[in-house]
Protein backbone atom coordinates (compact mmCIF):
# COMPACT_ATOMS: atom_id res chain seq x y z
CA UNK A 1 0.00 0.00 0.00
CA UNK A 2 1.48 3.30 -1.07
CA UNK A 3 -1.22 5.97 -0.70
CA UNK A 4 -4.04 6.57 1.82
CA UNK A 5 -6.72 9.27 1.95
CA UNK A 6 -8.30 10.34 5.25
CA UNK A 7 -11.64 12.09 4.97
CA UNK A 8 -11.67 14.33 8.05
CA UNK A 9 -8.80 15.82 10.05
CA UNK A 10 -10.41 16.11 13.48
CA UNK A 11 -9.56 14.60 16.84
CA UNK A 12 -9.18 11.10 15.36
CA UNK A 13 -8.53 11.72 11.67
CA UNK A 14 -5.43 13.88 12.09
CA UNK A 15 -3.61 11.70 14.67
CA UNK A 16 -4.35 8.54 12.67
CA UNK A 17 -3.23 10.15 9.42
CA UNK A 18 -0.03 11.33 11.12
CA UNK A 19 0.74 7.84 12.44
CA UNK A 20 0.13 6.28 9.01
CA UNK A 21 2.29 8.94 7.35
CA UNK A 22 5.00 8.22 9.90
CA UNK A 23 5.14 4.65 8.53
CA UNK A 24 6.24 6.05 5.17
CA UNK A 25 2.84 5.82 3.47
CA UNK A 26 1.88 8.81 1.34
CA UNK A 27 -1.07 10.20 3.29
CA UNK A 28 -3.56 12.80 2.13
CA UNK A 29 -5.83 14.41 4.71
CA UNK A 30 -9.05 15.97 3.42
CA UNK A 31 -10.99 18.62 5.30
CA UNK A 32 -13.45 21.40 4.44
CA UNK A 33 -11.99 23.88 6.93
CA UNK A 34 -9.33 26.12 5.34
CA UNK A 35 -7.79 26.86 8.74
CA UNK A 36 -7.25 23.14 9.30
CA UNK A 37 -5.73 22.72 5.84
CA UNK A 38 -3.36 25.63 6.31
CA UNK A 39 -2.25 24.69 9.82
CA UNK A 40 -1.56 21.05 8.94
CA UNK A 41 0.42 21.98 5.82
CA UNK A 42 2.53 24.25 8.01
CA UNK A 43 3.24 21.35 10.35
CA UNK A 44 0.92 22.75 13.01
CA UNK A 45 -2.17 21.34 14.70
CA UNK A 46 -5.60 22.77 15.55
CA UNK A 47 -6.31 20.48 18.50
CA UNK A 48 -4.54 20.08 21.83
CA UNK A 49 -2.89 16.68 21.98
CA UNK A 50 0.50 15.86 23.54
CA UNK A 51 3.29 15.12 21.02
CA UNK A 52 0.94 15.32 18.02
CA UNK A 53 2.39 18.55 16.63
CA UNK A 54 5.88 17.05 16.74
CA UNK A 55 4.76 14.08 14.63
CA UNK A 56 2.72 16.23 12.22
CA UNK A 57 5.63 18.62 11.71
CA UNK A 58 7.95 15.69 11.01
CA UNK A 59 5.74 13.91 8.46
CA UNK A 60 4.80 17.16 6.70
CA UNK A 61 8.47 18.08 6.38
CA UNK A 62 9.21 14.58 5.00
CA UNK A 63 6.39 14.96 2.49
CA UNK A 64 4.40 11.93 3.62
CA UNK A 65 1.45 14.00 4.89
CA UNK A 66 -0.37 16.86 3.22
CA UNK A 67 -3.81 18.36 3.65
CA UNK A 68 -6.17 19.20 0.77
CA UNK A 69 -9.80 20.17 0.20
CA UNK A 70 -10.78 17.23 -2.01
CA UNK A 71 -9.77 13.56 -2.29
CA UNK A 72 -7.59 12.06 -5.00
CA UNK A 73 -6.95 8.53 -6.24
CA UNK A 74 -5.39 6.28 -3.63
CA UNK A 75 -5.11 2.69 -2.43
CA UNK A 76 -7.15 3.17 0.72
CA UNK A 77 -9.87 5.60 1.82
CA UNK A 78 -10.81 6.25 5.44
CA UNK A 79 -13.99 7.98 6.55
CA UNK A 80 -13.28 9.81 9.82
CA UNK A 81 -16.01 12.47 9.92
CA UNK A 82 -18.49 13.40 12.68
CA UNK A 83 -21.83 11.65 13.14
CA UNK A 84 -23.97 14.27 14.95
CA UNK A 85 -27.65 14.21 15.92
CA UNK A 86 -30.72 15.29 14.05
CA UNK A 87 -34.11 15.82 15.65
CA UNK A 88 -34.67 13.98 18.92
CA UNK A 89 -31.27 12.36 19.44
CA UNK A 90 -31.41 10.51 16.11
CA UNK A 91 -27.99 9.83 14.57
CA UNK A 92 -27.16 11.75 11.42
CA UNK A 93 -24.94 9.83 8.98
CA UNK A 94 -25.12 12.53 6.29
CA UNK A 95 -21.44 13.44 6.80
CA UNK A 96 -20.46 9.80 6.31
CA UNK A 97 -22.58 9.70 3.16
CA UNK A 98 -21.14 12.98 1.84
CA UNK A 99 -17.60 11.77 2.46
CA UNK A 100 -18.41 8.50 0.72
CA UNK A 101 -19.92 10.28 -2.26
CA UNK A 102 -16.88 12.53 -2.53
CA UNK A 103 -14.51 9.57 -2.90
CA UNK A 104 -16.78 7.68 -5.34
CA UNK A 105 -15.12 9.08 -8.48
CA UNK A 106 -11.68 8.02 -7.24
CA UNK A 107 -12.41 4.44 -6.22
CA UNK A 108 -10.92 1.69 -8.34
CA UNK A 109 -10.65 -2.08 -8.27
CA UNK A 110 -8.68 -3.41 -5.30
CA UNK A 111 -9.18 -0.30 -3.14
CA UNK A 112 -9.77 -0.45 0.60
CA UNK A 113 -12.68 1.62 1.95
CA UNK A 114 -12.95 1.87 5.75
CA UNK A 115 -15.36 3.76 8.00
CA UNK A 116 -13.96 4.75 11.40
CA UNK A 117 -16.72 7.23 12.32
CA UNK A 118 -19.01 6.05 15.10
CA UNK A 119 -22.07 4.84 13.22
CA UNK A 120 -25.48 3.25 13.70
CA UNK A 121 -25.68 -0.46 13.03
CA UNK A 122 -25.90 -1.12 9.29
CA UNK A 123 -24.14 2.08 8.15
CA UNK A 124 -21.24 0.24 6.51
CA UNK A 125 -23.69 -1.89 4.52
CA UNK A 126 -25.59 1.27 3.48
CA UNK A 127 -22.37 2.82 2.18
CA UNK A 128 -21.58 -0.44 0.39
CA UNK A 129 -24.96 -0.25 -1.35
CA UNK A 130 -24.35 3.42 -2.21
CA UNK A 131 -20.96 2.66 -3.73
CA UNK A 132 -22.25 -0.26 -5.78
CA UNK A 133 -25.33 1.64 -6.97
CA UNK A 134 -23.18 4.53 -8.23
CA UNK A 135 -20.24 2.40 -9.37
CA UNK A 136 -21.73 -1.03 -10.26
CA UNK A 137 -18.51 -2.06 -12.01
CA UNK A 138 -16.83 -2.14 -8.58
CA UNK A 139 -19.25 -4.67 -7.04
CA UNK A 140 -17.25 -7.28 -5.11
CA UNK A 141 -14.04 -5.76 -6.47
CA UNK A 142 -13.19 -3.43 -3.58
CA UNK A 143 -12.76 -4.12 0.14
CA UNK A 144 -15.17 -2.44 2.58
CA UNK A 145 -14.87 -2.55 6.40
CA UNK A 146 -15.68 -0.80 9.65
CA UNK A 147 -13.00 -0.20 12.27
CA UNK A 148 -13.86 2.02 15.25
CA UNK A 149 -11.24 3.75 17.38
CA UNK A 150 -11.19 3.36 21.17
CA UNK A 151 -8.90 6.08 22.45
CA UNK A 152 -8.72 8.79 25.12
CA UNK A 153 -7.97 12.43 24.29
CA UNK A 154 -4.64 13.30 25.86
CA UNK A 155 -3.13 9.92 25.03
CA UNK A 156 -4.22 9.48 21.42
CA UNK A 157 -0.92 8.67 19.76
CA UNK A 158 -0.05 5.91 22.20
CA UNK A 159 -3.51 4.37 22.25
CA UNK A 160 -3.98 4.46 18.47
CA UNK A 161 -0.90 2.25 18.20
CA UNK A 162 -1.18 0.07 21.31
CA UNK A 163 -4.90 -0.52 21.86
CA UNK A 164 -6.58 -3.61 20.42
CA UNK A 165 -8.77 -2.98 17.38
CA UNK A 166 -12.01 -4.61 16.27
CA UNK A 167 -12.17 -4.90 12.47
CA UNK A 168 -15.36 -5.88 10.68
CA UNK A 169 -15.60 -6.28 6.95
CA UNK A 170 -18.70 -6.73 4.79
CA UNK A 171 -17.12 -10.08 3.88
CA UNK A 172 -14.11 -12.13 5.00
CA UNK A 173 -11.89 -10.77 2.24
CA UNK A 174 -12.60 -7.20 3.32
CA UNK A 175 -11.87 -8.05 6.95
CA UNK A 176 -8.55 -9.60 5.97
CA UNK A 177 -7.55 -6.66 3.77
CA UNK A 178 -8.37 -4.16 6.52
CA UNK A 179 -6.39 -6.20 9.05
CA UNK A 180 -3.39 -6.09 6.71
CA UNK A 181 -3.51 -2.30 6.76
CA UNK A 182 -3.92 -1.85 10.52
CA UNK A 183 -1.18 -4.37 11.22
CA UNK A 184 1.27 -1.85 9.75
CA UNK A 185 0.92 0.48 12.73
CA UNK A 186 -1.22 -1.16 15.44
CA UNK A 187 0.80 -3.01 18.07
CA UNK A 188 -2.29 -4.23 19.94
CA UNK A 189 -4.23 -7.29 18.84
CA UNK A 190 -6.53 -7.13 15.82
CA UNK A 191 -9.86 -8.88 16.33
CA UNK A 192 -11.71 -9.88 13.14
CA UNK A 193 -15.51 -9.84 12.91
CA UNK A 194 -18.24 -8.60 10.58
CA UNK A 195 -19.19 -4.97 9.98
CA UNK A 196 -22.42 -5.03 12.00
CA UNK A 197 -20.73 -6.55 15.05
CA UNK A 198 -17.90 -4.01 14.84
CA UNK A 199 -20.43 -1.16 14.69
CA UNK A 200 -22.31 -2.61 17.65
CA UNK A 201 -19.06 -3.15 19.57
CA UNK A 202 -18.23 0.56 19.48
CA UNK A 203 -21.71 1.50 20.69
CA UNK A 204 -21.63 -1.20 23.36
CA UNK A 205 -18.31 -0.08 24.82
CA UNK A 206 -19.45 3.50 25.35
CA UNK A 207 -22.94 2.55 26.50
CA UNK A 208 -21.37 0.28 29.10
CA UNK A 209 -19.25 3.14 30.39
CA UNK A 210 -22.31 5.38 30.46
CA UNK A 211 -24.18 2.86 32.63
CA UNK A 212 -21.27 2.59 35.06
CA UNK A 213 -20.98 6.36 35.36
CA UNK A 214 -24.73 6.68 35.87
CA UNK A 215 -24.51 4.34 38.86
CA UNK A 216 -21.82 6.54 40.44
CA UNK A 217 -23.78 9.71 39.66
CA UNK A 218 -26.95 8.25 41.13
CA UNK A 219 -25.02 7.30 44.27
CA UNK A 220 -23.86 10.90 44.58
CA UNK A 221 -27.47 12.11 44.50
CA UNK A 222 -28.48 9.63 47.19
CA UNK A 223 -25.47 10.46 49.37
CA UNK A 224 -26.09 14.19 49.11
CA UNK A 225 -29.60 13.71 50.44
CA UNK A 226 -28.46 11.24 53.11
CA UNK A 227 -25.54 13.41 54.32
CA UNK A 228 -22.87 10.89 53.31
CA UNK A 229 -19.49 11.62 51.72
CA UNK A 230 -19.87 9.82 48.39
CA UNK A 231 -16.12 9.79 47.76
CA UNK A 232 -15.42 8.01 51.03
CA UNK A 233 -18.33 5.64 50.41
CA UNK A 234 -17.04 4.59 46.97
CA UNK A 235 -13.51 4.20 48.30
CA UNK A 236 -14.77 1.86 51.01
CA UNK A 237 -17.12 -0.07 48.70
CA UNK A 238 -14.28 -0.62 46.25
CA UNK A 239 -12.37 -2.50 48.95
CA UNK A 240 -14.65 -5.41 48.01
CA UNK A 241 -12.61 -7.66 45.69
CA UNK A 242 -15.32 -7.72 43.00
CA UNK A 243 -16.57 -4.12 43.19
CA UNK A 244 -15.12 -1.30 41.11
CA UNK A 245 -17.40 1.74 41.23
CA UNK A 246 -16.35 4.71 39.11
CA UNK A 247 -16.10 8.29 40.36
CA UNK A 248 -19.16 10.57 40.02
CA UNK A 249 -18.99 13.88 38.23
CA UNK A 250 -21.25 16.65 36.96
CA UNK A 251 -22.62 14.53 34.12
CA UNK A 252 -21.15 12.85 31.06
CA UNK A 253 -19.61 14.62 28.10
CA UNK A 254 -17.45 14.13 25.05
CA UNK A 255 -18.33 12.96 21.58
CA UNK A 256 -18.46 9.28 22.56
CA UNK A 257 -20.04 8.31 25.88
CA UNK A 258 -22.55 11.16 25.85
CA UNK A 259 -23.54 10.45 22.24
CA UNK A 260 -23.12 6.81 21.23
CA UNK A 261 -25.85 5.31 23.46
CA UNK A 262 -28.43 7.35 21.55
CA UNK A 263 -27.49 5.41 18.41
CA UNK A 264 -28.96 2.37 20.14
CA UNK A 265 -31.95 4.02 21.80
CA UNK A 266 -32.98 5.60 18.48
CA UNK A 267 -32.99 2.32 16.55
CA UNK A 268 -34.00 -0.03 19.38
CA UNK A 269 -36.22 2.01 21.74
CA UNK A 270 -38.05 -0.94 23.32
CA UNK A 271 -34.92 -3.05 23.79
CA UNK A 272 -32.68 -0.34 25.28
CA UNK A 273 -34.53 0.52 28.50
CA UNK A 274 -31.47 0.55 30.78
CA UNK A 275 -29.39 2.48 28.27
CA UNK A 276 -32.17 5.05 27.85
CA UNK A 277 -32.58 5.50 31.62
CA UNK A 278 -28.82 5.84 31.97
CA UNK A 279 -28.85 8.79 29.58
CA UNK A 280 -31.61 10.40 31.65
CA UNK A 281 -29.64 10.01 34.89
CA UNK A 282 -26.40 11.40 33.50
CA UNK A 283 -28.18 14.32 31.83
CA UNK A 284 -30.09 15.03 35.03
CA UNK A 285 -26.86 15.18 37.04
CA UNK A 286 -25.74 18.34 35.22
CA UNK A 287 -29.14 19.97 35.79
CA UNK A 288 -28.90 19.02 39.46
CA UNK A 289 -25.43 20.59 39.73
CA UNK A 290 -26.64 23.82 38.13
CA UNK A 291 -29.53 23.99 40.60
CA UNK A 292 -27.19 23.36 43.54
CA UNK A 293 -25.05 26.31 42.44
CA UNK A 294 -28.06 28.60 41.94
CA UNK A 295 -29.48 27.61 45.33
CA UNK A 296 -26.13 28.34 46.99
CA UNK A 297 -26.15 31.79 45.38
CA UNK A 298 -29.71 32.44 46.59
CA UNK A 299 -28.93 31.33 50.15
CA UNK A 300 -25.81 33.51 50.22
CA UNK A 301 -27.82 36.56 49.17
CA UNK A 302 -30.44 35.86 51.84
CA UNK A 303 -27.79 35.48 54.51
CA UNK A 304 -25.41 38.35 53.62
CA UNK A 305 -27.66 40.71 51.58
CA UNK A 306 -25.07 40.89 48.76
CA UNK A 307 -24.52 38.95 45.58
CA UNK A 308 -21.63 36.48 45.90
CA UNK A 309 -18.70 36.13 43.54
CA UNK A 310 -18.99 32.68 42.02
CA UNK A 311 -16.16 30.72 40.40
CA UNK A 312 -17.10 28.01 37.90
CA UNK A 313 -14.06 25.77 37.96
CA UNK A 314 -13.70 23.89 34.68
CA UNK A 315 -15.43 23.68 31.30
CA UNK A 316 -13.88 20.64 29.57
CA UNK A 317 -15.76 17.35 29.43
CA UNK A 318 -13.00 15.54 31.35
CA UNK A 319 -9.86 16.47 33.33
CA UNK A 320 -6.73 17.93 31.78
CA UNK A 321 -7.90 18.36 28.18
CA UNK A 322 -9.15 21.30 26.09
CA UNK A 323 -12.12 19.44 24.56
CA UNK A 324 -15.51 21.01 25.37
CA UNK A 325 -17.65 18.81 23.09
CA UNK A 326 -20.92 17.81 24.79
CA UNK A 327 -19.41 19.04 28.08
CA UNK A 328 -21.80 19.01 31.05
CA UNK A 329 -19.57 21.57 32.78
CA UNK A 330 -20.05 24.00 29.90
CA UNK A 331 -23.81 23.39 30.02
CA UNK A 332 -23.84 24.05 33.78
CA UNK A 333 -21.88 27.28 33.33
CA UNK A 334 -24.40 28.44 30.71
CA UNK A 335 -27.33 27.60 32.98
CA UNK A 336 -25.85 29.54 35.89
CA UNK A 337 -24.90 32.48 33.67
CA UNK A 338 -28.47 32.78 32.33
CA UNK A 339 -29.92 33.25 35.81
CA UNK A 340 -26.93 34.80 37.61
CA UNK A 341 -24.84 36.77 35.08
CA UNK A 342 -23.24 39.05 37.68
CA UNK A 343 -20.02 38.30 39.58
CA UNK A 344 -19.43 35.06 37.71
CA UNK A 345 -15.83 33.94 37.09
CA UNK A 346 -15.37 31.18 34.50
CA UNK A 347 -12.24 29.03 34.67
CA UNK A 348 -10.77 26.60 32.14
CA UNK A 349 -6.98 26.34 32.42
CA UNK A 350 -6.62 24.27 29.23
CA UNK A 351 -7.86 26.92 26.80
CA UNK A 352 -6.84 30.53 26.29
CA UNK A 353 -10.16 31.99 25.15
CA UNK A 354 -13.79 31.13 24.50
CA UNK A 355 -16.44 32.71 22.25
CA UNK A 356 -19.05 32.93 25.02
CA UNK A 357 -17.18 32.96 28.32
CA UNK A 358 -14.61 35.45 29.53
CA UNK A 359 -12.01 33.25 31.20
CA UNK A 360 -10.24 33.96 34.50
CA UNK A 361 -7.06 32.43 35.88
CA UNK A 362 -7.96 29.62 38.25
CA UNK A 363 -5.90 31.00 41.16
CA UNK A 364 -7.39 34.47 40.84
CA UNK A 365 -10.92 33.10 40.54
CA UNK A 366 -10.55 30.84 43.56
CA UNK A 367 -9.07 33.66 45.62
CA UNK A 368 -11.93 36.06 44.80
CA UNK A 369 -14.75 33.54 45.02
CA UNK A 370 -17.31 33.42 47.78
CA UNK A 371 -18.68 30.26 46.14
CA UNK A 372 -16.37 27.90 44.24
CA UNK A 373 -18.07 25.21 42.17
CA UNK A 374 -15.60 22.54 41.01
CA UNK A 375 -16.96 20.83 37.89
CA UNK A 376 -13.82 19.23 36.39
CA UNK A 377 -10.96 17.61 38.29
CA UNK A 378 -8.11 19.37 36.51
CA UNK A 379 -4.67 18.83 38.04
CA UNK A 380 -4.28 22.56 38.66
CA UNK A 381 -7.29 22.56 40.98
CA UNK A 382 -5.87 19.75 43.11
CA UNK A 383 -3.08 22.07 44.24
CA UNK A 384 -5.54 24.56 45.74
CA UNK A 385 -5.96 24.69 49.50
CA UNK A 386 -9.39 23.99 50.97
CA UNK A 387 -10.75 27.26 52.36
CA UNK A 388 -13.31 27.19 55.16
CA UNK A 389 -14.27 30.81 54.51
CA UNK A 390 -15.72 29.85 51.12
CA UNK A 391 -18.73 27.82 50.09
CA UNK A 392 -17.19 24.96 48.15
CA UNK A 393 -19.36 22.83 45.89
CA UNK A 394 -17.19 19.91 44.90
CA UNK A 395 -18.87 17.93 42.14
CA UNK A 396 -15.74 16.14 40.94
CA UNK A 397 -13.81 15.13 44.06
CA UNK A 398 -11.12 17.81 44.30
CA UNK A 399 -11.42 17.79 48.10
CA UNK A 400 -12.63 14.22 48.60
CA UNK A 401 -12.24 14.16 52.35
Amino acid sequence: MTKAVFMGLGYIGLPTAAIVANKGIETIGVDINPNVINSVNQGKIHIAEPDLEKVVKEVVSKGTLRAVFAPIEADAFFIVVPTPFKGNHEPDISYVEMATRSVLPFLREGNLFIIESTSPIGTTEKMQQLIYSERPELKNKIFIAYCPERVLPGNLLYELEHNDRVIGGVDEASTGKAMEFYSMFVKGRLHPTNARTAEMCKLTENSSRDVQIAFANELSLICDKAGINVWELIELANKHPRVNILQPGCGVGGHCIAVDPYFLTADFPMESQLISKTREINNYKSLWCAEKIKNAIFEYEIKYFVKPTVAIMGLAFKPNIDDLRESPAKHIAQQVMQSEPENLLIVEPNINEHQIFKLTDYREAYKKADIAAFLVAHNEFKNLEYKTDKIILDFCGIFKH
